[in-house]
């Protein structure tokens, strides 16, 4: 028996092996084809291409009758021959799927700008369906032409339909941002789209907004696009879930029927409704609420008439002479279709997957589809200029040696030695020799030589423009700008659905909760906002959350709470302040990099840097900004001077010819400020000693610079540094500290100084050392001039922050992380120790305070007599490394 089994399984692993048979875990499989199903229909069939805002099968449809020249201005075809097209050369699904598509395309009440002309019974508004496609007739619509222009111009990539008999675009050229004025909706796998139509003059004002100003912000366009256009009407009540959903992506919209009260001297009053929300069936709206009279829910109602005809939609309620009709249609706004909410679901395929997009991204993924095709028009056209004026200039050849060509050819024995004798008589190519030997015997006129020369200058000029318009990314972008104004002018009407502000909604910027957020901004100058709510409150022992990922040269360098009401002050290298509301904030997750500042800040030149952002929650009278440049010039000025905002910025602080800002602070009359210069020197001052003056001053002198190379490299501000002292009682030792090269006692306190220099050295020194002088005077000297050339110069200098970490980046990209207390407090003229070694020419370029990590420990590793760290980055253990200064 047990040999008969074996054999039986051998035999059963032949059969097996032979016919290709696999054994599959069938869970694992069904996995794995739900997924490949899954992602076939969310990209395939479900969802809309962010680009044309079109799914496959509307394109599909627009295509093939283009193709058949089934298009606006010629004689309508039957449906069931579109369809039949469709499926069998594009679509190989059900005729139903296809029709209704198309039957949608064309209802007026569906789409705001329907893209198929329909000659037949299309459905109605009261849900009735469309007739047979045997029985309808259509046609592409004029708009939808602007969807197909330029398809013939190899502007987009084409595919193999599904048996690769035939090419299909991958998405349309669409001159018109069709995602938004049409909207789309759609249920895939796990996910689903709704997003609503709009009014196209305020979608083409907004794609001209954003082409001239990318980081514009959600308010700035909705000043544009105001909210969604429906084809039926209505009105748009309230515009918070408006917001929402433009400025994430989601949000609910709710919509009402126009209604209006008639009131009439000794007759009943009565509602009358004109338009119903988007997507509402009418008979149902109306038989439901016949269905709650009777229940007794609205007992105001006396009689229901519908008295719609081909002049448009009225609906009539009789009103009971006892019933207030205002109650009345409140009731009715609450209890029927009457009032509707619209779930705003911005989801398209970009890039191949499914994104939730909010208003700025689904223009921006418009604009760079049309950027994309105007591109390759151009230079379509532009090698088809280039293709004939290459012939012409043959024949151009050919005329001015006429003569000489007609006796070779009359010599030749047949075509191709006449075609080769050509080419080597007059340096031709084969596709000249070809042309001139099929150009006909009237070229020959004095007139047609004329064309042919004129033809030749046009092409050159054509050339030239073409070449100009890829050359210029400005008169691409004109291009598309005029374009999409044409489109307006052709298309464009008022809008149809009204916009009706709740009580509590006057402001839009009040609707906007006012709630703590934490902004990040890292070294590379990327920013973004994200809800504080997100870093729950833990027990202590709790792991924690993991942060943002960065790139190895990226980290923190700032981090703080403020309100999405606050405002963030942006000050650039020349002199300029932006300033951005918190909400308007790129919104990211913990682990997102946000967005480049630069993006968000219009009109910035190519080389100038955000060198300062400080937040403002109230423009306070009494605080003012310190500003210093390069040259040692510093400026006080009024906060509230800056009270008042402009979204393209304004001058902070006027710059001398070839100086620049390099800090920015707030301060008060009790704070003090420290300039350092990278060749060594620092100046500490009192706040008072420089008078406040206007926004538009140039300042004063704040350093006196004795070597003319030299540069002030930073600024800091100490705050009531000298007053804190003077409470403690500690104005002797201050006195000592300030005429005494010594360090203060460590246990003395106060603020203290950490400088950074190029070649990696740091040093700490209490601020107190720093004599105080004036104004305007040359300073201190901050690092002996003995040690420049090891050190270098000197990068930034800082106010320490208690439990404060430093970090350097080298300009190859080195970084390294430390503790301020691992630097060896020093003398205020010392050398100070290696914080970073650098390999060979490798100098450090930025420097930044940050928060020492929660639970994170100190790892000196310093060993006696040691100033060197080694927390991140084993450091120098020489003993010039830890030379304190020229008194050692």
């Amino acid at each position: 028996m047990t040999s008969e089994a074996d054999a039986s399984e051998g035999s059963t692993a032949e059969k097996v092996e032979v016919r290709g048979i696999v054994e599959k875990d069938i869970l694992d499989e069904m996995k794995t084809s739900y997924l490949n199903y899954s992602m076939s229909v969310i990209v395939g069939r479900a969802l809309p291409d962010a680009r044309d805002g079109l799914k496959p099968v509307h394109r599909r449809i627009l295509h093939s009758m283009n193709e058949s020249g089934m298009v606006h201005g010629k004689p309508y075809k039957k449906s069931a021959r579109i369809v039949g097209d469709v499926l069998g050369k594009y679509h190989p699904h059900g005729d139903s799927a296809v029709y209704d598509a198309l039957v949608r395309m064309a209802q007026p009440f569906s789409l705001r700008y329907p893209l198929v002309d329909g000659q037949g019974n299309f459905g109605s508004v009261d849900g009735d369906s469309a007739a047979a496609m045997r029985y309808t007739e259509s046609r592409t619509a004029r708009f939808a032409m602007e969807m197909l222009e330029d398809i013939d111009k190899d502007t987009v990539d084409m595919l193999d339909n599904y048996d690769g008999s035939l090419k299909e675009p991958s998405v349309l050229p669409s001159r018109a941002p069709n995602l938004l004025i049409n909207g789309s909706s759609g249920i895939a796998v796990g996910m689903a789209t709704n997003m609503p139509p709009h009014n196209l003059n305020e979608v083409v004002d907004g794609v001209v907004e954003y082409m001239g100003d990318p980081s514009i912000d959600t308010l700035a366009l909705m000043k544009h696009v105001k909210a969604p256009d429906f084809p039926t009407g209505g009105i748009v009540y309230g515009t918070l879930g408006v917001y929402e959903a433009y400025d994430t992506g989601r949000g609910k919209v709710t919509i009402r029927a126009k209604a209006e009260i008639e009131e009439k001297e000794g007759e009943k009053n009565r509602i009358v409704v004109t338009e119903i929300p988007y997507m509402v069936n009418k008979s149902n709206m109306l038989q439901k609420i016949a269905e709650l009279v009777k229940a007794k829910v609205f007992e105001g109602i006396s009689d229901i008439r519908d008295e719609s005809d081909k002049d448009g939609l009225r609906v009539v309620f009789e009103l009971k002479r006892d019933a207030i009709p205002e109650v009345v249609l409140n009731q009715l706004y609450k209890h029927s279709d009457l009032q509707t909410t619209f779930g705003i679901i911005n989801l398209a395929i970009v890039d191949g997957q499914p994104k939730v997009l909010n208003l700025s991204e689904i223009i921006g993924c418009f604009v760079d589809h049309r950027r994309d095709v105007v591109r390759r028009r151009t230079e379509f056209d532009l090698n088809k200029a280039k293709e004939r004026l290459h012939l012409v200039q043959g024949l151009i050849i050919a005329l001015d040696n006429i003569d000489e060509v007609v006796k070779l050819i009359r010599g030749s024995r047949d075509a191709d030695s006449a075609r080769e004798g050509l080419q080597e008589s007059f340096e031709l190519s084969e596709l000249q020799a070809k042309a001139i030997l099929d150009m006909r015997l009237q070229k020959l006129t004095s007139l047609e030589g004329d064309n042919v020369r004129n033809e030749g200058e046009e092409l050159k000029a054509t050339i030239s423009d073409l070449q100009g318009i890829l050359d210029s990314k400005e008169r691409l972008d004109g291009i598309i700008v005029d374009e999409l104004l044409e489109l307006k002018e052709k298309y464009g009407d008022e809008r149809r659905t009204d916009i009706e502000e709740n009580a509590e909604e006057i402001d839009l910027e009040d609707l906007i909760m006012e709630r703590d957020i934490l902004v990040t901004i890292t070294n590379t100058g990327y920013i973004k906002r994200i809800d504080l709510d997100t870093y729950k409150t833990q027990n202590r022992g709790g792991k924690g959350l993991r942060g943002m990922g960065f790139k190895e040269e990226d980290w923190v360098v700032d981090m703080f709470v403020c309100s999405t009401h606050d405002y963030i002050l942006f000050f650039t290298s020349r002199g300029r302040v932006f300033w951005l509301k918190g909400y308007s904030l790129p919104s990211g997750s913990r682990h997102s990099r946000g967005k480049p500042i630069i993006n968000l800040l219009p009109n910035l030149d190519d080389d100038e840097e955000v060198r300062a952002h400080i937040k403002i929650t109230d423009f306070d009278v009494d605080k003012y900004l310190m500003f210093a440049t390069r040259k040692g010039t510093v400026k006080r000025t009024s906060l509230e001077s800056y009270s008042r905002p402009r979204s393209t910025g304004i001058k902070a602080i006027l710059l001398n010819d070839g100086d620049e800002l390099i800090g920015t602070s707030l301060c008060d009359d009790t704070d003090e400020v420290v300039l350092a210069t990278a060749g060594g020197m620092a100046n500490r001052f009192r706040v008072a000693d420089v008078r406040a003056m206007g926004r538009n001053a140039t300042g004063v002198r704040g350093m006196r610079l004795k070597d003319k190379n030299d540069l002030v490299v930073s600024m800091a501000v100490i705050p009531g540094s000298d007053q804190q002292a003077e409470e403690n009682g500690d104005e002797d030792e201050m006195e000592e500290a300030q005429n005494d090269d010594s360090p203060v006692d460590p246990e003395s306190g106060g603020p203290i100084l950490l400088s950074i220099t190029e070649n990696g050295f740091g040093k700490r020194a209490y601020a107190y050392n720093y004599r105080l002088t004036k104004r305007g005077s040359a300073g201190v000297i901050n690092i002996h001039r003995d040690y420049i050339e090891e050190t270098g110069k000197v990068v930034r200098v800082l106010v320490e922050r208690p439990d404060s970490e430093v970090l350097l980046i080298s300009q190859n990209g080195m970084v390294i992380r430390t503790s301020c207390d691992c630097i060896r407090l020093v003398n205020r003229a010392g050398k100070g120790v290696i914080v970073m070694r650098l390999e060979e020419k490798d100098k450090v370029m930025g420097v930044a305070l940050v928060d020492k990590l929660e639970g994170e420990d100190d790892a000196c590793d310093m060993e006696e007599g040691d100033g060197v760290p080694g927390a991140k980055e084993k450091g120098d253990t020489s003993e010039e490394a830890a030379d304190t200064g020229p008194g050692k």
